[in-house]
């Protein structure tokens, strides 16, 4: 028979009914000769109630967890006292169980895989997703998908697709290589991304663009990274900087009302890279909570305290009360980001104890108690050092101090916010020389130009943009250069010579020559930003088949070696790495 709908449709316009249902068995109770089965599908759970005179009861008496069932009866309300909302206000009474396929005993409960190791849950992963909460969660990201694509198109963006075979080029992470077959010793690179491509449709005059490109990117894995993530791609030509930020607020708003029913408001904070530094620790700073740094160093300057006097800044976060063991915790924290140690100070009265406080004088004191306004009992914690130093390994201190006393719960659930301004350049230790922060693509300020190639070119500002949602970057763009004579300042900045930047992007630097609007755009990372929205804390909750945190695919078993055959159809021979 036709199924009446999914689970999730039921509702009380159905009572009195016979319908038709199929999904998957959940649990199964056999209570004084009744037996109750959780039916299953991706809209929601519905009970059946097989009585013991049914022609359905010598079937149902056979179903076991995740058999495939097809099930008639009767569409009726739960005894009152039952009720408890929803579906489960209502039930099924059956007539008719059918068992369309059996299923072997799961590797794990479904109903506890919350609780079950995830490279179990990976290795299963088509049993893992039948978990309502991953249900929901994919089903969200497609929502997503959808609501940009349908405010994408009434803004006049063309969909199109980019290669996924192209050339290696340097964007900041390790390629995926592609032997060529058919060029021997030759290899095509998976796209980090499609920003050459994107650029080059704007030259082209598609004037707005828009994709959901699969992006690839050989680094090391976080909770918010993949090797393979899928990134919301968008292109503008004859825009601002303002221009593009506002398209890209409005689809934001427009997206989690239609997803999440939440309104976002609008316009969205902008603080400078600068400032989101120097007040937050972070360039990409959750603003659900405040605790923002306060700058002490004038305080301790030339001051008894040799760690602080001579410090090129020293910054101070005030804290709740916090125990000796909390203050270790927070101090791990601080040294996993460069710290040498993690300074303190507790309030007691109209002054200070332990930590370092015999170097804080009473006159030192007042003006901290006046600075910081920290609380009686409260702590203040203090970072000093070179000033990117100092600021990022407190701002790993506030993270911590917010997972420690759920700071962040306060808030908003959600908090948007532009960060600007970031530095075009930043020197490499490593390498001795300057790199992009964004990519080499990148717009300076037209006032800061004439910096390139100069003593200050350290001091240029980049038209560069990230979007943060709760402390995480979900987006980044910025204004492009479109003056092949700026493009050319760029990569000599960043030590290219003219010979390496055409072996590397002469089909780009031609193409700007044929004429090239001014143009901007951003990419959004869209498996984080759904992670976000969805309340989860892994992208891989929000990926259908993703990798493990060591890169591989549990399921499907890959990476995997091939066939000596295969390697010697491309010319590829591997020489094993050392332990």
């Amino acid at each position: 028979m036709k199924r009446t709908g999914y689970i999730g449709e039921l509702n009380g316009t159905h009572l009195g009914q016979q319908v038709t249902l199929q999904g998957w068995a959940g649990r199964r109770r056999d209570l004084g000769g009744l037996i109750f089965i959780e039916l299953r599908d991706r809209s929601g759970v519905v009970q059946v109630e097989v009585e013991p005179d049914s022609p359905a009861f010598a079937d149902a008496d056979t179903v076991r967890s995740e058999d495939v069932l097809e099930v008639q009866g009767l569409f009726r309300e739960r005894p009152e006292g039952q009720r408890k909302g929803g579906l489960a206000d209502y039930e099924v009474v059956a007539s008719g169980v059918t068992v369309l396929s059996r299923a072997k005993t799961p590797p794990f409960e479904l109903d506890k895989g919350g609780e079950v190791a995830e490279d179990i849950r990976l290795k299963y992963r088509y049993l893992d997703l039948r978990r309502p909460e991953m249900t929901r969660n994919l089903l969200l990201r497609s929502k997503a998908v959808a609501a940009v694509t349908a405010f994408l198109d009434r803004a006049g963006f063309v969909n199109v697709e980019t290669p996924m075979l192209t050339k290696s080029t340097p964007e900041g992470a390790r390629d995926f290589l592609v032997p060529s077959r058919l060029n021997p010793g030759e290899f095509y690179a998976l796209p980090q991304s499609p920003q050459l491509f994107k650029q080059l449709l704007m030259i082209a005059g598609v004037d707005r663009y828009y994709q959901l490109a699969r992006c690839f990117r050989d680094e090391d894995l976080r909770a918010d990274r993949q090797p393979d993530f899928t990134q919301l791609d968008m292109e503008m030509s004859f825009v601002t900087q303002d221009d593009v930020l506002e398209v890209q607020e409005q689809l934001l708003a427009h997206v989690f009302r239609e997803v999440l029913g939440e309104e976002l408001p609008l316009p969205f904070p902008r603080l400078s890279y600068h400032e989101a530094m120097d007040r937050y620790g972070s360039d990409k700073p959750d603003l659900r909570f405040d605790h923002a740094f306060v700058d002490v160093t004038d305080l301790f300057a030339g001051g008894g305290f040799q760690a602080f006097a001579s410090a090129g800044a020293v910054k101070v976060l005030a804290a709740p009360e916090l125990t000796r063991k909390q203050i270790d915790e927070l101090e791990r924290a601080a040294k996993q980001n460069g710290a040498k140690g993690l300074a303190w100070l507790r309030r007691e009265g109209e002054g200070f104890t332990g930590g370092i406080s015999k170097f804080v004088t009473p006159e030192v004191a007042a003006a901290l108690l006046e600075r910081t306004g920290v609380a009686a009992g409260g702590t203040l914690l203090f970072a000093a050092g070179e000033w990117k130093a100092a600021v990022t390994a407190l701002g790993a201190v506030r993270l911590a101090l917010r997972d420690l006393f759920d700071l962040a719960a306060g808030g908003p659930k959600f908090h948007v916010s532009w960060v600007v301004d970031f530095p075009q350049l930043e020197w490499d230790d490593q390498t001795g020389r300057w790199t992009y922060m964004h990519h080499p693509f990148t717009a300076p300020h037209p006032e800061d130009v004439a910096l390139f190639g100069t003593e200050r070119q350290g001091e240029i500002r980049a038209q560069a943009y990230d979007l943060v949602l709760n402390g995480y970057e979900v987006g980044g763009g910025s204004i492009r250069i479109h003056d092949p004579a700026v493009q050319a300042q760029m990569f000599a900045a960043i030590g290219f010579s003219e010979e390496q930047a055409r072996e590397q992007f002469g089909f780009f630097m031609d193409a700007l020559g044929y004429g090239t609007p001014p143009h901007g755009g951003i990419a959004w990372g869209f498996d984080r930003l759904v992670m976000v929205m969805a309340g989860a804390s892994s992208i891989r909750e929000v990926i259908a088949f993703p990798k493990n945190n060591r890169g591989a695919d549990l399921m499907a078993q890959a990476p995997a070696p091939v066939s000596p055959a295969q390697l010697a159809e491309v010319g590829v021979q591997v020489v094993a790495g050392e332990e």
